[in-house]
């Protein structure tokens, strides 16, 4: 069976829904098809929070509104061939879509450690399957001892929630010093690592899972140091590779950690197909070495671009690079990170300066509710140019870190941080004489 489509999109993540609506907005003539692998997806990043914050699992499903709502049609099947010369796509259900555009949000899968045992009962993976996941919710709920693998992001999130859960004791393993290592310096890394510990989370680092022990289903892990552990449920979230066979076994280019690579327009080598999201390459911004950056943010911004561009170049991309941002919210504590960080600049060779400020969030420090904010910035020792930011404090630096993204894509110096023109409010901000954003750029030029 053959359909026809102008556009067709593999993939029903947030790339492969703001890639779909995008096209819609710039090109209003054409037929749009997005293909979904599975029934019901979830949010990305609500994940975590199906566990304790949110009343039901349900309430963090990834419907089909949007599309819908933007006259685009929705189809559950999953692409299994792309024939490039004849330019169609072959799916699992027998049907064959030929296609003008095509965009693959193919996103990531999780990775899998090589560790003996892994394959037992009682380990999950942070699969987007809403099915899958309400019955590992249900699972986790029922534990008496969780254990979770990674301290990335998700690892962190996953720890503070489930520690909210009555029942289960929940230990954090991470193999690197630190937690948060790639995206944060230690001094920030402390502080999700005491808030965690305050909670009652078990936080492990330097310390690396040698085996699964247990008849059938997980009952013990077993560590490299020859220490054992109760753990009855144990979630591996060490991150993910970019979901790219189809597009290798077509023929596109991938790169050596395997995501397609792409130009600055999201385009493949094959100038009719596009790629965005997970499956997709990320050059980090600085150095242009590709990073293993997969983040909802990254993705929707590259979806914006693939979809106004896949006729004409509609909207220039400026920015030439990944900015690796990110942000958490653990215990009511939000962390925010850019760019390099100061061990990341180092290694790579950039020669820095640092600057730092603390301030209350709101003014005075005495009104209800305020918390202390702290801010890291890095800078280029000769150009002063802005190379990365870190902070921590309450809800506004979920978006004060966005500030410092944008003086990043822009290239801002500390002298054009320190002359920062900023809107202020008692409840709202910290005050305007000790911005904390313009006296770690002051205190930056103060070190140079």
């Amino acid at each position: 069976m053959g359909k026809k489509v102008d556009v067709l999109v593999i993939g029903t993540g947030p790339a492969g829904i703001i890639s779909a609506v995008t096209a819609r907005k710039y090109y209003p003539e054409k037929k749009i098809t997005v293909m979904k692998s599975i029934d019901q997806g979830v949010v990305p990043c609500g994940i975590p929070y199906m566990f304790a914050s949110l009343k039901d699992p349900e309430e963090n499903k990834l419907g089909n509104a949007a599309l819908e709502k933007n006259d685009i049609s929705v189809v559950v099947d999953e692409a299994v061939k792309i024939d490039r010369d004849g330019k169609k796509v072959f799916t699992k259900n027998e049907v064959v879509y030929g296609y003008e555009k095509l965009i693959l949000a193919t996103g990531s899968r999780p990775l899998v450690l090589p560790i003996k045992g892994i394959d037992k009962g009682g380990v999950y993976f942070i699969h987007k399957d809403m099915v899958y996941l309400k019955g590992f919710v249900e699972d986790v709920k029922k534990a008496r001892n969780v254990l979770i693998l990674g301290g990335g992001f998700i690892g962190v999130e996953l720890a503070d929630e489930i520690s909210k859960l009555k029942g289960p004791n929940v230990t954090l393993v991470e193999m690197l010093p630190s937690l948060l290592a790639n995206s944060f310096d230690e001094e920030f890394s402390k502080i999700v690592e005491d808030t965690l510990k305050s909670n009652g989370v078990t936080v492990l680092t330097n310390t690396r899972v040698e085996k699964i022990i247990g008849n059938g289903a997980a009952e013990k892990v077993l560590f490299s140091n020859g220490q054992e552990i109760d753990a009855d449920k144990i979630i591996v979230g060490v991150g993910g590779i970019a979901n790219s066979k189809i597009a290798g076994e077509a023929g596109l280019t991938l790169t050596r950690g395997k995501g397609i690579w792409v130009d600055e327009y999201m385009r493949t080598t094959d100038p009719d197909i596009f790629a965005v999201g997970d499956c997709a390459v990320k050059r980090d911004f600085y150095t242009h070495k590709e990073t293993p950056v997969m983040l909802a943010s990254t993705a929707t911004a590259e979806a914006r671009v693939a979809g106004a561009n896949l006729y004409q170049l509609k909207v220039v991309r400026e920015n030439k690079g990944t900015i690796a941002i990110y942000s958490t919210y653990i215990d009511g504590k939000v962390l925010g990170s850019a760019g390099l960080t100061e061990n990341t600049a180092k290694k790579e060779g950039f020669e820095i300066i640092t600057g730092r400020a603390e301030a209350p969030d709101k003014h005075p420090a005495t009104l209800p509710g305020a918390s202390k904010i702290k801010v890291k910035l890095i800078f280029s020792k000769n150009s002063g140019t802005i190379l990365g930011g870190q902070l921590a404090g309450g809800i506004s630096c979920g978006e004060m870190i966005n500030l410092i993204g944008v003086a990043i894509q822009k290239r801002m110096s500390s002298a054009e941080l320190e002359t920062l023109q900023m809107a202020t409010h008692p409840c709202l901000t910290s005050a305007p004489t000790v911005y904390p954003i313009v006296v770690a750029a002051q205190d930056a030029s103060k070190n140079n």
